[in-house]
Order: structure tokens, then sequence, then C-alpha cells
């Protein structure tokens, strides 16, 4: 029950992480639904993005090294690097999706169905993934070290799920953008 107790603290952070959280699916969320400007030449994006979420992964694994070692000072460092890397591609996502023309994946093609699988997963737990970070950082930064474990048990899975499913799904459409 003491797990439950909000410290001044969590009072102030909690709303904040709730509102970023929100903040952040309804920019994804309007991307799809307005027309794009135009306007900036954005091609060099998505293999940036591919890199980012690269370099996320790796400092994600990185990260958990340092954990198991017991070395936190490193595996704050490549946590937080983890989530530079994916602030940069959210960034960069959005940027992108404002100004480019959408790309589809052929039809007809048929690892289409392998594609939409893997897309949509990533797509689902990538609007989870967001508070379960934040928390998860507020967290550990706060050194509520027990209320980290608890939550990063279910956060570290799937951040690493969506940083290399972002870089699969790049891979597969790749070739299809103009």
């Amino acid at each position: 029950m003491a797990d439950l107790v909000l410290n001044q603290k969590d009072k102030l952070f909690i709303p904040v992480i709730a509102g970023l959280s929100l903040a952040v699916a309804v920019a994804v969320a309007v991307l799809f639904y307005i027309p794009q400007k135009g306007g900036l030449d954005v091609g060099f994006l998505p293999p940036l993005n591919a890199v980012l979420n690269t370099g996320t992964a790796m400092a994600l694994i990185i990260g958990f090294y340092f954990v198991k070692t017991k070395n936190i000072k490193m595996h704050r460092m490549a946590m937080l690097t983890a989530f530079l890397l994916s602030s940069v591609f959210l960034i960069s996502y959005v940027v992108y999706h404002f100004n480019a023309e959408k790309t589809t994946f052929p039809a007809d093609n048929p690892t289409r169905p392998i594609y939409l699988t893997i897309l949509l997963t990533h797509i689902l737990l990538a609007g989870i993934v967001v508070p379960l970070v934040l928390t998860s950082i507020y967290f550990g930064l706060s050194n509520q070290v027990e209320r980290h474990k608890k939550i990063v048990k279910f956060t570290f899975p799937i951040w690493l799920y969506v940083s290399i499913t972002g870089v699969i799904v790049y891979l597969m459409i790749s070739p299809y953008y103009k």
C-alpha cells in the first residue's frame, strides 16, 4: 500500500507525465488526419530515424548490462542517452510526417501481412511506451528505486521492441519511398 502514496514531487510530476504523454499521442494522431504542408525536403529523415532507433536499442541494451553489473552511474548515462535519442527521433518523426507524402506498402507484396503486423504492434506499443518511459525516468532520477524496478520490468522490453521494430519497419518500407 505504501507504493500508492504520492509524495509532493509525485503530485507535480505525474500530471506532467500524463500531459506530455497525451500531447505526444495527439500530435502523432493528428499527423494522419491533416494534409501535409510540404515545402521542406525531409527525404533524409527516415534513414536518420532508423539510425536513432538503432542507437536507442543499443543504449537500452548497454543500460541493461550496466544495471545487471551494478554500475548505476553508467546505467543512468545509457538510459538518458536512450531517452535523448528517442526524443530526437520523435521530433524528427513529426517533422517528416508533417512534410512528406504518405508512403504505403504495396498491396501485392507477399510480405505485406508481416509488415502490417509489425507496424501495428509497433504503433500500439509506441503509444503505450511514452508514459512508461517518462515514469521510469522520473522514478530513477528521483531515487525511487523500488518503484523504478517495478515499472521497468514493463518499460524495458516494450521500449526495446518499439526501437527494433522501428528499424524493421523502415527497412521493409524504404524501397517504396518516393
